[in-house]
């Protein structure tokens, strides 16, 4: 499924009980993709990028990886919204400190980037680094995703202090 989003083109694929992937480039859809879970991700990612969700709820299934990959998918579903962490941060939570390289091939791995947001892992003097392969086109889109969040967890923080 492809759809139009504030960032692009966003295509989207699934199997028949979770979304499967999410890409700024053209990908190929399962033919029994579930297309209830894709409407599902479609609506939650539209949300996300109005600033209306910050925790997604439609079914995800990571689908290859290494098991060093998957620990670091895991390690960045820890990271808060609206938060960062640099690329040796995310070596260290997952006790390997040397494998900062490999964090980042890990997060270019991803096939399911902002619900899995390897788009807050930036570069230890706080600059972005490195987002759909590099391009400036992707580190324009993790700057979107970063501002947004920060935006909207900045409104939600001013929420809660009036109420």
């Amino acid at each position: 499924m492809q759809f139009e989003s504030r960032l692009g083109p966003l295509w989207l694929d699934a199997n028949q009980t979770a979304l499967t992937a999410i890409s700024y480039t053209e990908i190929a859809e399962d033919p029994q993709a579930n297309q209830m879970i894709l409407q599902q991700a479609q609506t939650e990612l539209e949300s996300y990028l109005k600033g209306q969700l910050k925790d997604f709820s439609v079914p995800i299934e990571v689908t290859g990886g290494t098991a060093f990959q998957k620990n670091v998918w895991q390690a960045l579903q820890q990271i808060p919204y609206g938060q960062t962490l640099s690329y040796q941060a995310v070596a260290e939570k997952i006790g390997r400190p040397k494998a900062v390289r490999a964090i980042g091939q890990a997060n270019r791995a991803n096939q399911l980037p902002i619900i899995i947001p390897c788009h807050r892992v930036i570069g230890k003097n706080g600059q972005l680094t490195g987002y759909t392969g590099s391009s400036p086109a992707g580190l324009k889109i993790k700057a979107q995703l970063l501002e947004l969040e920060k935006n909207f967890a900045l409104g939600s923080a001013e929420e809660n202090k009036l109420n």
